[in-house]
């Protein structure tokens, strides 16, 4: 594949610029996508001989490297595919509007993981990946399945929202993080059984569903035993969309990691030729029989040219990103299928190139462990504050606030004085009371260098508190003009994409004990988030797992038992809350809020403790 257009005045404009450059990478993956469009108007095409070959350079180097197929062992028209149809689909996209568009997506695939490594945005989506052997009329071991039972399953899938997804698919996925659909599975059909044919082939079209069948050669056609499918059938199965060939050995061995090297380079080596030689297409995938390998078998199979090889454990079932590398992608046995699909998700989405803020999202829920601590993030919206005249629940002040917010978690630290106080710890400003109440100065001594939290009306900031020039209407707007919300958060817990270290907490009380906590911030994609930890954790670790959630910045808004979740009218936490006086709120995106007409400054001089 060429660069197109391949123009000298071009290469000169536009690659020209140091390697580094991320506008750099987005022009050589715009025009490496832009000769691939006519290219992909075929789903599947026949091929002579072996599968396109791979490219053995991992990074882009000066003029879009000298090799521009850009095929190192990513998928390589399923990567191209997302790419391309994110372009067509908008095709009246300006430059601005292009870049934002897909710029994300060419730098993912430009920045992939070098093969076989799983990228670590995969690493954190939960894909799993459904085992399947016999489909037949009556059972004769404990893993064969009926069509009926398969039926039921493929209807449970549908009802559960899952998205079945190619091998393809995934395999881009594990190599450059692109998020797949919200709740996704591979299924996979293995030893070529007749029944694989006869019943499986024709619930995939009922359903639209893909799946891949892994075949061992000396099988297909023989009938001794259990029947197993023709190449005639195969053919016809293999020129479908829908259906992934793989290559499961000649003989399907019990154990391919106690035979000879030569062995096994016959059983990965043949399988590949004999199916490419047969069907046409180029056979990209291996399946271990019996799960089995070691690091011998699996240099074998990468040395035949195979690009993911399917592995099984059955006291080591993990979703594909938790696998050890392309070489050895794990799945589950089909009688996992309930347990499993409750815990799909295609993974966090891709930084975002957009310009400015993105307040217009829809207000969307996300459920994700990470680190083994349960998290629900809820991102989109508007954001604002809302500073409630006493303490109710976060439940009570949204429907007491007439603001039609989607979510809210608990805001800033206040003073426990009195328990109808609404008296904050430092400065308070919020869009729906439209008042500035400045912070105690016994107070705000104590909060200097803690964020303080800036929201207008298209913009979020968060910058250290100065108690000198940050207790004024006229100081916070001195930051942000524009500004219809201010407060003071507890501590950063992620500060431009990095975790915070203990020492940038200054002693904070309570910082490293484990409490249930609640935060807002920024995620990668330019939206607001809320959220809280369903179990209790100490402040490094919860930022250690925001990032790997997709957030860039986040700080805490408060731990124990004040944290709070309402998310569309309902409590999220597993406990009753406190009561508090003041909420971080996100409004959906037909929501409308005003800036302030008028500000009244209230002054306070009542003595609070911290």
């Amino acid at each position: 594949m060429k660069l197109i257009p391949n123009n000298r005045i071009l290469n000169d404009l536009f690659f020209n610029f140091p390697t580094q450059s991320i506008f750099h990478a987005l022009i050589c993956g715009l025009f490496t996508v832009s000769g691939l469009l006519p290219q992909l108007a075929v789903a599947k095409s026949p091929v002579q001989g072996t599968a396109e070959p791979k490219s053995t350079s991992t990074t882009t180097s000066e003029g879009c490297s000298n090799d521009t197929r850009l095929n190192n062992k990513v998928s390589y028209w399923a990567s191209n595919f997302v790419l391309a149809s994110t372009w067509v689909s908008k095709p009246n996209l300006g430059l601005e509007n292009l870049v934002t568009s897909i710029g994300p997506y060419v730098f993912a695939f430009l920045n992939r993981s070098s093969w076989p490594n799983i990228s670590e945005r995969a690493k954190q989506a939960r894909v799993p990946i459904l085992m399947y052997h016999d489909i037949i009329a009556k059972k004769q071991v404990f893993f064969d399945v009926t069509p009926e039972e398969l039926e039921q399953h493929f209807q449970s899938l549908k009802e559960n929202g899952i998205t079945p997804i190619s091998l393809d698919q995934l395999m881009t996925h594990l190599q450059t993080g692109m998020p797949l659909p919200e709740k996704p599975v591979v299924l996979t059909f293995d030893d070529g059984y007749g029944g694989h044919y006869e019943y499986v082939y024709p619930l995939l079209k009922k359903y639209a569903y893909p799946a891949v069948f892994s075949i061992y050669t000396n099988g297909v056609g023989n009938n001794a035993g259990r029947t197993h499918v023709s190449w005639e059938q195969l053919k016809e199965m293999a020129a479908d969309p829908l259906v992934t060939i793989a290559s499961h050995s000649v003989t399907h061995p019990p154990d391919l990691t106690v035979l000879p090297p030569e062995q096994i380079q016959k059983e990965v080596v043949e399988s590949k030729a004999i199916l490419e030689g047969n069907l046409g297409i180029p056979i990209r995938y291996f399946t271990y029989p019996a799960g089995k390998y070691n690091e011998q078998v699996a240099g074998l199979v990468q040395a035949a040219g195979y690009d993911l090889a399917l592995t099984m454990n059955d006291v080591d079932e993990r979703f594909a990103g938790g696998s050890e590398s392309l070489l050895a992608v794990s799945r589950f046995g089909q009688s996992r299928l309930k347990d499993i699909i409750a815990q799909a998700w295609g993974g966090p989405q891709l930084p975002s190139w957009q310009i400015g803020f993105n307040f217009t999202s829809p207000v969307q829920r996300t459920d994700i462990t990470i680190d083994k601590i349960p998290l629900i993030l809820v991102s989109g919206g508007k954001p604002i504050t809302i500073h409630a005249d006493s303490r109710y629940t976060v439940k009570e002040i949204l429907a007491k606030s007439n603001t039609n917010a989607v979510a809210a978690v608990d805001g800033g630290f206040f003073s426990l004085k009195f328990l109808n106080s609404n008296v904050m710890i430092g400065p308070v400003f919020s869009q729906v009371t439209k008042q500035f109440i400045p912070g105690y100065i016994g107070d705000n001594q104590k909060l200097a260098g803690r964020p303080l939290v800036l929201i207008s009306p298209d913009e979020v900031r968060f910058v250290p508190f100065d108690p000198l020039n940050h207790n004024t209407l006229e100081g916070i707007q001195a930051e942000m003009p524009e500004v219809t919300d201010a407060f003071v958060a507890a501590a950063w817990l992620v500060k431009d994409g990095q975790p915070q270290q203990a020492s940038t907490f200054n002693g904070l009380f309570g910082f490293d004990a484990p409490r249930y906590r609640a935060f807002w911030g920024i995620n990668q994609n330019k939206q607001a988030t809320i959220g809280v930890s369903l179990e209790s954790v100490d402040s490094i670790s919860l930022g250690v797992a925001l990032v790997k959630a997709g957030l860039q910045d986040v700080v805490m808004v408060d731990s124990g038992q004040s944290t709070s979740l309402v998310y569309q009218g309902e409590s999220l936490v597993r406990y009753e809350p406190r009561p508090v006086p003041h909420a971080v709120a996100l409004l959906g995106s037909a929501s409308t809020t005003n800036t302030p007409a008028c500000v009244f400054v209230e002054n306070k001089t009542k003595n609070r403790g911290t």
